[in-house]
């Protein structure tokens, strides 16, 4: 998790459990026996719908959602506009150099195709497929997570009904209804809480990262493609930022003095050995 979203995360709380301090002591809102309902009930209603392997993907997908950074759009546009600066300078093998630096996995795979010489057609439907089931396989891990949220309420009113059972039971009995009173109360109370504040916020947790990992995806493969067709890099860049908001499209990825800094590229070199290389570096610069 981000460090700043922590931070407001603790100080909400802070503000959501004050509000049970301000009328009362907090112990007033516990009762075991309403946690045991609610969260029993659920944790099976959803080993019934669901097998364990699919609770043991949400786990994993949950965990890398909250420790592993992805990287942003502008970022990856970077990245993408250098390997073809490089690919025009020292051709597409030269791209092997990279593949096993990158840390995105599809991002990978991608410059595998490119290297090995797929024809443009169906690097895209590769890429194309992989994109739709990962969505989908993200879409059924929110769906577990949603359906936690929408039987959690219901074994709240469960936990209520057996509060009320045995307050009818006890009629007479001061001490039972004061024993089951507090369970009729608090199960309603803990069903609302662990939907709206767990399951949905983490189900929206995962759409959020799923969306985000989708446009870098096709950002990449839109590169690649590009890449593979020997798009102009200026092109390229121009075609990439409109992937990105205004505010990150500031600057000129394709320049002169950038590539040279960039592939340590000397301005003047011996015209006989690379004549070449420096065309093409005027070329991916623009100049």
């Amino acid at each position: 998790m981000e460090r700043k979203n922590f931070m407001g995360l603790i100080i909400c709380l802070c503000l959501f459990i004050s509000g049970f301090f301000l009328h009362g002591n907090i112990g007033l809102y516990f009762n075991l026996a309403g946690i045991l309902i609610v969260v029993g009930g659920t944790l099976g209603a959803t080993l019934i719908s669901f097998r364990l392997k699919r609770l043991e993907i949400l786990y994993k997908v949950l965990q890398r959602s909250y420790r592993t950074r992805v990287k942003e759009p502008h970022e990856i546009v970077e990245i993408l506009v250098d390997l073809s600066v490089k690919s025009r300078l020292r051709g597409l093998l030269s791209l092997q150099e990279d593949e096993g630096e990158t840390s995105i996995l599809f991002l990978r795979r991608a410059l595998g195709f490119l290297i090995d010489g797929y024809p443009t057609h169906q690097i895209k439907e590769i890429l194309s497929t992989e994109m739709y089931f990962f969505k989908s396989r993200r879409y059924e891990s929110e769906r577990v997570l949603r359906t936690m949220a929408e039987i959690c309420p219901s074994f709240g009113l469960v936990g209520s009904v057996v509060g009320l059972i045995g307050m009818l039971a006890g009629v007479g009995d001061q001490s039972v209804i004061l024993a089951t009173l507090p369970i009729a109360l608090t199960s309603t109370l803990y069903g609302v809480v662990f939907a709206n504040f767990l399951f949905l916020p983490l189900a929206s947790r995962i759409r959020e990262r799923t969306d985000r990992e989708l446009l870098l995806q096709k950002i990449i493969m839109e590169g690649t493609i590009a890449i593979a067709s020997k798009l102009n890099p200026r092109v390229l860049e121009m075609k990439l930022k409109s992937f990105l908001t205004p505010s990150l499209r500031k600057g000129r990825l394709v320049s002169l003095e950038r590539i040279q800094k960039k592939f340590k590229v000397k301005a003047r070199e011996a015209p006989n050995s690379c004549s070449t290389s420096m065309t093409a570096m005027r070329q991916a610069g623009g100049a």
